[in-house]
């Protein structure tokens, strides 16, 4: 190992107790973050209490405050509110309150508080810590505690983590709780264009978001909402005609429903409240459409967990529990975030003020410097394609799917053809990949064309994994007869290969000498040059949903160990992140090679396991993991070493994983992600058409997410970055999470935390471009 990396066996919890509660509205993956944060803190060495109820819980102490086990958060994963409990507390804003709670805190010897709640909660963490010091010279002045004792909890330290499903705190891209709001408002979204388009209807949506108007505008993206009402940006004075308007040219190109998304907050640029009712009689008496209003109220706060918040929450508490153990008295107050795909540590009040700042920029009807402060470019693309303002150029553009079908694909064309034509471009559509394109399968593509493709799974275009190399002269004469002058590949690693293989050619076909960017689109998830792809998240959700089942068909049944095959090719993504996600005993995989007795030992650990009150287990298995050890193998030898103990079953997902509606988040990254593609296609176009310069390496790009940014990469230079044979990127971030996984299972591992967040300055963070999802 090299000298350079810190390894968190280093960070000793011994003596140590944490304290850990869920405070304010619940939001879905705050058991996950409990789980965590109990798990690493015992595996530390640490003692974890749970504060039941919140800070009420740690006012009125006694049973309030238990000392949690290994086994007490078994089962919490896949659960939704806060098993833990969660209250408003009066008392604690007291002074006698918060002294009480000193008291039941310090005689536990706890000194280190993991608050998962929202800014309210947060702000009160701080106060409690900035009065520690005065609040245990009052409790040892009335003999309450001891001058030793006093000496011995002399500080606080405080780490928060964000649970709120509004993502309304400053400084995280993702609040736990978000992604799950977001499933349960696009399942209802998806069920009711079905009704309304039955009865050319129009629905009037009211979701949460009294301050914050991120669940409406991401909801509205997600599912091609014709209008979308938010608090940050009111609409301007004359929005009714405007609105009315664009739902009738709606009607006139053949849509048979019109949707309608409101922010329980909205209000017009006056301050007035614009609710739900008020738009809905506004579409009745305007154009008399059959119109019906639905307010979904708390069923957004309610049911599982997805997937992204199960992960989210487990990443984050790990790295909380992190924070405490390297906190030292001068260590400010921080709270755990995330930055684009890295955690972050960042100071908590440094967050709350500028939660602050949105709040009152929008009471001083400053709403172009609130949503700046919120981060504009989710904001700008809803602009673009919800209200286009249309320009003029003479440039084709051709838009094409390659590769095994991802969910999330369609919505990233859609926005790629909005946006293009929004920018002045003709679009075309070439159907089933680069075979589809030397056959001339090509037309153009236009705006009410793409209308309701969001919610849809596949590919509407039509995809094959088909390489372009062999029709390479066709392609080129299709790109002369059609005139096209940039193209957008939305795909997996045959689009990767596509575009390395059009690069290639440039030299024998002029026509090839043109901007050219892929989307990186699929299940597997590995594509060089990118953490994430278009249609990995909805897979994760199909594991992680089918887990929870199998999971809950084993609780009548004691004893039994389901071995359970994810796709992915030679890419353990699926796999271990799905095990993270669904609380797995182990994840198999390629990249981490094992053998006999690895599989040994796991059978063993499921033994001991089986001897506690969590008698069942959960294998995942990467369907190219290992060419010998193949999932019957694995079951089989399970079965046999596991009996008298315990029984197995198995479960291959198979193509499950591909197919359904898209999840929110491969919608919104698919719709991100192509839309930021196609503006760069256009920068291309203006700057370098016809100048010779297209045959430059920078031309011919892939657009991936790299830790915190959307970052264009030249594929020429991907090429060192990928192992080809097996078709994996040769480093993938993502295994990092294995040890985390490990460690959530009870495994002894080794786990750098030279990669983990250190505290940084707001500031920097504050244009939060990068919030794709």
């Amino acid at each position: 190992m090299q000298d350079t990396k810190k390894f968190f066996e280093n960070l000793s919890g011994a003596g140590k107790s944490i304290g850990v509660l869920t405070s304010g509205g619940d939001a879905q993956g705050m058991n996950a973050a409990v789980r965590a944060v109990v798990r690493m803190g015992i595996y530390v060495g640490a003692k974890v209490y749970f504060i039941h109820e919140g800070y009420q819980g740690m006012v009125d102490g006694g049973d309030n405050i238990k000392e949690a086990s290994w086994e007490s958060v078994s089962s919490m994963l896949q659960v939704g509110g806060t098993v833990i409990g969660s209250a408003r507390c009066k008392d604690f804003r007291t002074h006698e309150g918060r002294l009480r709670a000193a008291l039941n805190l310090v005689q536990r010897g706890i000194t280190n508080l993991c608050v998962i709640g929202g800014d309210g909660s947060l702000t009160g963490a701080n106060l409690f810590r900035e009065e520690w010091s005065g609040l245990l010279d009052e409790l040892v002045q009335s003999g309450q505690i001891s001058e030793e004792a006093a000496q011995t909890h002399s500080a606080l330290h405080i780490v928060g983590m964000v649970g709120s499903i509004d993502n309304d705190f400053c400084g995280t891209d993702m609040t736990i709780g978000t992604d799950s709001a977001l499933h349960r408002i696009i399942e209802v979204v998806d069920a009711i264009m079905t009704t309304a388009q039955s009865h050319q209807r129009t629905f009037v949506l009211e979701v949460m978001g009294r301050h914050c108007g991120y669940l409406a505008l991401v909801s509205a993206l997600a599912c091609g909402a014709d209008w979308v009402l938010i608090p940050e940006m009111p609409p301007k004075d004359g929005w009714e005609e405007q609105m009315c308007h664009k739902l009738s040219e709606s009607r006139l190109r053949g849509s048979r429903l019109n949707i309608i998304i409101v922010a329980e907050g909205a209000t017009d640029r006056h301050g007035n409240p614009i609710s739900s009712n008020t738009v809905k009689d506004l579409v009745v008496r305007c154009l008399g459409f059959d119109t019906r209003v639905t307010i979904l109220g708390h069923v957004q706060r309610g049911g599982t967990p997805s997937a992204f918040d199960r992960i989210l929450a487990s990443r984050m508490g790990v790295e909380a529990v992190l924070a405490l153990l390297e906190a030292s008295p001068g260590t400010p107050a921080c709270v755990v975030s995330l930055c684009g795909n890295q955690a972050v540590r960042l100071p908590l009040m440094e967050c709350v003020q500028m939660t602050q700042e949105v709040q009152k920029a929008m009471d001083e009807k400053r709403f172009e410097e609130a949503v700046k402060l919120r981060g504009s470019s989710l904001l700008t693309i809803t602009q673009m394609q919800l209200n286009p303002g249309f320009c003029n150029s003479s440039f084709n553009v051709a838009v094409l799917n390659v590769g095994a079908p991802a969910a999330g694909m369609n919505a990233a064309v859609r926005s790629a053809v909005r946006v293009g034509i929004t920018e002045g471009h003709t679009l075309f559509a070439v159907n089933d990949g680069f075979e589809g394109f030397s056959k001339g399968q090509i037309k153009e593509i236009k705006w009410g064309d793409v209308g309701g493709w969001t919610g849809q799974g596949g590919s509407l275009l039509g995809t094959k994994r088909t390489l372009p190399a062999k029709h390479i002269d066709k392609i080129a004469e299709q790109m002369r007869i059609h005139n096209i002058n940039a193209l957008l590949v939305i795909g997996g690693f045959e689009a990767y290969l596509g575009l390395l293989e059009l690069q290639a050619a440039r030299s024998k076909h002029a026509e090839l000498c043109v901007p050219m960017v892929m989307v990186p689109a699929t299940v597997s998830n590995n594509i060089p040059g990118s953490d994430l792809s278009i249609g990995a998240d909805t897979a994760l959700n199909a594991i992680t949903d089918t887990c929870d089942r199998i999971k809950q068909s084993a609780s009548g049944t004691k004893r039994r160990v389901f071995i359970i095959e994810t796709m992915g090719g030679y890419c353990g993504y699926l796999a271990t992140v799905g095990g993270l996600a669904a609380g797995a005993d182990a994840a198999y995989i390629y990249e981490e090679p094992f053998d006999i007795r690895d599989l040994q030992s796991n059978v063993e650990h499921l033994t001991e396991k089986m001897k506690t009150s969590i008698q069942r287990g959960l294998v995942l298995r990467n369907e190219n993991c290992s060419e010998n050890y193949t999932t019957d193998f694995i079951y089989q030898l399970y079965s046999e070493e596991g009996k008298g103990v315990f029984d197995c079953r198995k479960n291959v997902l198979g193509h499950m994983q591909q197919g359904g509606a898209p999840s929110p988040f491969d919608r919104n990254f698919g719709t991100k992600i192509a839309a930021k593609a196609m503006q760069w296609i256009s920068k291309k176009l203006k700057e370098f058409y016809r100048t010779g310069k297209e045959k430059l390496d920078d031309s011919a790009c892939l657009l991936g997410m790299r830790r915190r940014a959307l970052v264009f990469q030249p594929v020429i230079q991907l090429k060192d970055e990928t192992d080809f044979v097996h078709r994996i990127p040769k480093e993938q971030w993502w295994l990092r999470l294995r040890p985390l996984m490990k460690i959530l299972a009870k495994y002894k591992t080794s786990y750098d935390v030279s990669d983990s967040g250190q505290l940084e300055h707001i500031v920097r963070l504050r244009a939060k471009d990068i919030s794709a999802i």
